[in-house]
């Protein structure tokens, strides 16, 4: 198949270029080179056009011929500022709602596109009086004491976290969460619109060779292990117990062509996968694999918080193994002794 990659010059488009080469596809990529995304001066890459998704002109030129739009394109970060907002309304919303109406034009029936974990916010706990539900905003008084673990809403008591399906309620706590959830609400309307069929990929927390180094668009997993390039102690929020899923780019990149491979054979509409490693892992013990595995100064927890931060998420994968028959290889234990010595993007 013929596809259009946004974001081809991204950490995770890359590699979405390299496994859909290899399994045959023609790829057009196309990415902005945002320098808060790529630095400075950044080079373009073998086989990427330069060009912004909210250049309609430009997208009419890039998508003739194409069966199939990769979406990767956004803006990423943390996003915990309200300044923040106009920026990822810009680059994500627009963007995307630009992407969806030149694709209407050009007749593209089909699109595989990046989602996130955050559109999930808090993730799914369990209260033994009150069953499932999403946890009770945490409080500055019990953060400042050590209690970093949410409450029930309904009783205040203890809640344990719970495997997130694809069924659950958007509830986003920063801009790039309500961006992400934008983009997919964007799709279903293009869906309704164009009887279109759009998958939407819901990642975990990404992480692999190549990853952006310690700057704002980078996660846990670089952060820590750009500190210890720098012969510092990863510093560990919390008490490093929060729960994550770590899914190694590799598998992310072999997701995106599964979907591609297997768009036709979906009902039309937005159907949404979790694509996730299906192991839980925390946030101390990746700093202690890294730490251990580079041979590094030993993580500092440092009992520091964010009341904004998500304090336990991890999904299921068993909608993506029955809809897309797939399941991620890399385990985490050995995805991260690999990142320990793995190249990064300074």
């Amino acid at each position: 198949m013929k596809v259009v990659l946004t974001g081809a010059a991204g950490f995770i488009g890359r590699h979405i270029a390299d496994a859909a080469e290899e399994a045959g596809h023609e790829v057009t990529g196309l990415d902005a080179m945002l320098p808060q995304a790529h630095g400075q001066g950044a080079g373009l890459p073998a086989k990427v056009v330069r060009a912004d998704i909210r250049d309609g002109r430009a997208l009419d030129r890039l998508l003739d011929g194409a069966d199939v739009v990769c979406h990767q394109a956004a803006t990423v970060g943390n996003g915990v500022d309200t300044q923040d907002l106009p920026g990822y309304a810009n680059h994500n919303d627009l963007g995307t709602a630009t992407l969806l109406a030149a694709m209407a034009r050009a007749g593209i029936p089909h699109l595989v596109m990046a989602s996130s974990m955050v559109v999930y916010g808090d993730g799914l706990y369990a209260c033994a009086r009150h069953g499932g539900l999403a946890p009770a905003p945490r409080v500055e008084a019990d953060l400042e004491q050590g209690r970093f673990d949410p409450r029930c809403p309904r009783c205040g008591g203890a809640i344990e976290p719970r495997l997130i399906d694809e069924a659950a309620e958007f509830a986003p706590k920063t801009g790039y969460a309500a961006s992400k959830v934008a983009q997919e609400h964007y799709a279903r309307a293009w869906c309704t619109l164009q009887s279109g069929r759009a998958i939407a990929l819901r990642y975990h927390n990404a992480y692999g060779p190549g990853m952006p180094a310690d700057t704002p668009y980078s996660g846990v997993a670089a952060i820590f292990r750009s500190a210890l390039e720098r012969g510092e102690s990863p510093q560990v929020f919390e008490d490093g117990a929060q729960i994550r899923d770590f899914v190694h780019v590799n598998d992310i990149a072999r997701a995106n062509v599964a979907a591609i491979e297997s768009i036709s054979a979906h009902r039309p509409g937005v159907t949404p996968y979790n694509i996730c490693s299906g192991q839980t892992y925390t946030i101390g013990d990746m700093a202690r694999r890294l730490s251990a595995v580079t041979g590094g100064p030993e993580p500092v927890v440092s009992g520091r918080f964010r009341a904004f931060d998500v304090r336990h998420i991890a999904a299921s994968p068993q909608r993506a193994r029955e809809g897309l028959g797939f399941e991620a290889a890399v385990a985490p234990d050995n995805g991260i002794a690999e990142l320990a010595t793995a190249p990064l993007r300074h």
